[in-house]
């Protein structure tokens, strides 16, 4: 299949996507971010797709696996937060919190730039394969570089 069928086949059905979202986010607003990521998705993730099959449930099941991890991820990030917040009070919060920020802020500026650049988008919270196709490098070189970047900072934040 050219990546131009593949194309036109995945933008006809993308129109059933939309009320699947919203049925899934409650939220118009969340379900076009979502039905965006979902044919970015598609469309990265192409050689996946096996001719033939049903592209619409293929693209439904992108979907509900986008929405299932970042529904996970939001969990995660609340626990995290409900135990910081249980466990510190508001003023160590604020003051340790932007100390240790500050801290971490110097440590990265530090980093030799090859590791700087991967860390930073790792920290912006993109995933490896993304910022291996932004500094157009292979994934292993990236995920190296990442936990180098790590062992840097602990060491330097140890300190």
């Amino acid at each position: 299949m050219s990546t131009q069928e593949f194309n036109s086949l995945v933008i006809n059905s993308a129109e059933g996507l939309r009320p699947f979202a919203i049925t899934l986010t409650k939220d118009h607003e969340v379900a076009k971010d979502l039905c965006q990521e979902t044919l970015c998705k598609a469309f990265t993730y192409r050689d996946k797709y096996e001719p033939g099959t049903n592209i619409k449930a293929w693209l439904f099941t992108i979907m509900r696996n986008i929405f299932i991890n970042e529904y996970r991820r939001n969990n995660r990030k609340q626990a995290v937060m409900e135990t910081v917040k249980s466990s510190v009070t508001p003023y160590a919060l604020s003051s340790e919190v932007s100390v240790r920020i500050k801290e971490i802020n110097a440590a990265i500026h530090y980093l030799p730039s090859i590791f700087k650049k991967a860390c930073l988008l790792y920290l912006d919270g993109y995933k490896y394969h993304e910022i291996a196709l932004a500094l157009n490098e292979p994934l292993g070189t990236i995920k190296s570089r990442i936990h180098f970047a790590k062992k840097m900072l602990q060491k330097q934040i140890d300190r």
